[in-house]
């Protein structure tokens, strides 16, 4: 069996064509995977690095995708969600920066077809968003319906004789809450189309307060949500409502920004 290893055409097939891993043409063989490290070091066999090596294994479906989930509870999610947010905040610049820059050679590191996937998967994920709202815009619009407030989902029609939209409008509240995402904030699509949102955003919130409705924006500032900052940025929007229930602001003050 151990011979197999000397034909560089059958070392090819294995490790190129059919994506195993050292560990299991190792197995196959009843040898150790440095031994067959070495066997495709000596045939000029391009190793796989780790993250490689990582893609090829959920492609063939022999790991589970990290962020998949494990069937863990909402709290033990929450303390996960919370270390990682914790550790990523520590991290001093210089650490962030080399984070990004390993990303960046993981992508580089790809074959053109898996990149094409990726930005396959990407695009879909941007329709998705677009079509059923942001991560967090859902995760407001849950918890205030837990919470027994009455909410109005992408709300048309508050100012008459405009179609402006609301992410989610509280009738018994008179406030409209507004997610605003990375692309409001930075040249995500050019910026001049980022100009524009910054004029739509600005006409908008005149003219909700000048019709009476409280404006409780959400600045996502953050490129990454974590669990943690979803909960923190609930519990603000809570101590605002719980204000505005309490007393409603005169016209000019009826204006709040969030930012995460």
């Amino acid at each position: 069996m151990l011979s197999k290893l000397k034909d560089k055409k059958w070392c090819h097939e294995q490790y190129v064509k059919l994506e195993k891993s050292l560990g299991m043409i190792a197995k196959d063989l009843s040898t150790y995977p440095n031994k067959v490290r070495r066997a495709l070091q000596s045939h000029g066999i391009k190793l796989r690095d780790k993250s490689s090596a990582q893609l090829s294994a959920l492609k063939k479906g022999r790991s589970e995708h990290p962020t998949q989930d494990k069937g863990h509870s909402e709290d033990t999610r929450i303390k996960i969600s919370e270390t990682a947010a914790e550790n990523w905040e520590n991290l001093s610049d210089k650490e962030k920066k080399a984070h990004a820059e390993r990303a960046r050679k993981q992508m580089e590191n790809l074959s053109p077809g898996e990149r094409a996937a990726l930005q396959l998967a990407a695009g879909r994920a941007v329709r998705k968003a677009a079509d059923e709202g942001s991560k967090l815009e859902k995760y407001i619009a849950e918890q205030l319906t837990k919470h027994k407030y009455v909410i109005e989902y992408h709300k048309r029609g508050l100012i008459p004789n405009d179609n402006l939209e609301v992410d989610i409008y509280l009738p018994d509240l008179a406030t409209a809450i507004e997610i605003d995402g990375p692309s409001h904030f930075l040249p995500v699509w050019g910026e001049e189309s980022l100009q524009r949102t910054i004029r739509l955003d600005t006409k908008k919130n005149g003219l909700l307060r000048t019709s009476g409705v409280m404006v409780l924006r959400v600045a996502q500032k953050r490129q990454n949500l974590s669990l943690k900052i979803m909960r923190d940025t609930w519990k603000a929007i809570q101590t605002e409502l719980i204000a505005i229930e309490k007393k409603m602001p005169p016209k000019s003050e009826r204006f709040k920004e969030i930012e995460i």
